[in-house]
């Protein structure tokens, strides 16, 4: 038998699991990500050269950070949440983002929020986001310690009051305002300067090494509160780590370029599939692998071979809503 990120057990196949699955998974993995840039930076380039590879490196940049941060962030959360279904952005997080925007060009107005600096608008939000969810699932998950239901309900219930207020709001502002409001609504990787993009590289890059740092205590916390604590782990230290962490990851990416919701919840369970194992020395770099597959890899299908116009995340944030309910309903089937 082995353990899962759910802390229950589960039969090894028979004669045991492939060693090398993992090496083979991340190898590959990495071998599609770094075709996928590959191609997105170089295809159908025409006209201008230079311009367009900077346009397109920024954007691939945008791109690659958002993946690493989303993909790293759900299964750490998956592991202090003790099962595969929660994503941050279903604890309010995505709601909490469309009041700060909605309360911004209320009170500054359009010409106001154009007007703000984007180093500090990105400082602001992430921020605020950091702050309220620390609270918010600090008093959810080491507090109550409750079901996986009533944290569903908990959440959607915090969302829900985030997006009366909003929509409250909304109502009272005049058509162009609320025009402006709707495009920050959605996932925009384009359009991003590379200052902020440093310091969304500074944010990731140092919070992804203290997560790889602490994988090991990250594996035996998965093994839950009363295993690890015998074990001589600080679960609850551990867990406020964590959680900080993936408040910071998810804030950064959302600041960044918009709520991505179900992206996570996507690309997590991808990797869990292909690896085949439950340490986080495979599972943290493998979701951070496909997220930039299916990312880069997902636009690049979208822009250059189906020829559609926009961004891919509203198709990733549909499967990955569709995925979210197949895995409730298992769920409740168990």
């Amino acid at each position: 038998m082995s353990v899962d990120h759910v802390g229950t057990t589960r039969p090894v196949a028979k004669g045991g699991a492939d060693p090398l699955r993992p090496r083979r998974a991340l190898l590959g993995l990495l071998a599609a990500a770094l075709v996928s840039v590959g191609i997105y930076l170089t295809i159908d380039l025409s006209g201008n050269i230079a311009w367009l590879l900077e346009r397109r490196a920024t954007t691939l940049a945008t791109m690659v950070l958002v993946s690493v941060a989303v993909g790293a962030a759900t299964v750490v959360f998956h592991t202090v949440t003790a099962n595969q279904i929660l994503t941050p952005s279903i604890m309010g997080f995505d709601a909490l983002y469309v009041l700060i925007q909605t309360v911004a060009v209320t009170t500054l107005g359009v010409s106001g929020i154009h007007g703000v600096p984007t180093v500090v608008e990105f400082g602001v939000e992430t921020v605020i986001m950091v702050g309220l969810s620390l609270l918010l699932y600090t008093w959810l998950l080491l507090d109550l310690r409750r079901s996986l239901h009533l944290l569903v309900l908990v959440g959607v219930v915090i969302g829900g009051l985030f997006r009366s207020i909003s929509e409250l709001l909304q109502r009272v502002m005049d058509p162009t305002a609320f025009a402006v409001l709707q495009d920050r609504f959605f996932a925009d990787f384009t359009g991003r300067d590379q200052g902020l993009l440093l310091i969304g590289a500074i944010i990731v890059a140092g919070t992804g090494l203290l997560l790889w740092r602490g994988r090991g205590a990250l594996d035996v916390v998965s093994l839950g509160r009363e295993v690890s604590t015998s074990l001589g782990v600080e679960h609850r230290r551990v867990v406020l780590l964590s959680l900080t962490a993936v408040a910071l990851l998810v804030a950064t990416a959302t600041a960044l370029v918009g709520p991505t919701s179900f992206f996570g919840l996507l690309v997590a369970h991808l990797a869990y599939r292909l690896v085949g194992s439950t340490k986080h020395e495979h599972t943290l770099p493998a979701a951070a692998l496909a997220s930039v597959v299916c990312l880069v890899g997902g636009q690049l299908l979208f822009e250059r071979v189906l020829g559609f116009e926009g961004s891919l995340s509203m198709v990733v944030e549909f499967l990955g809503g569709i995925l979210f309910i197949a895995l409730l309903l298992g769920r409740s089937r168990a």
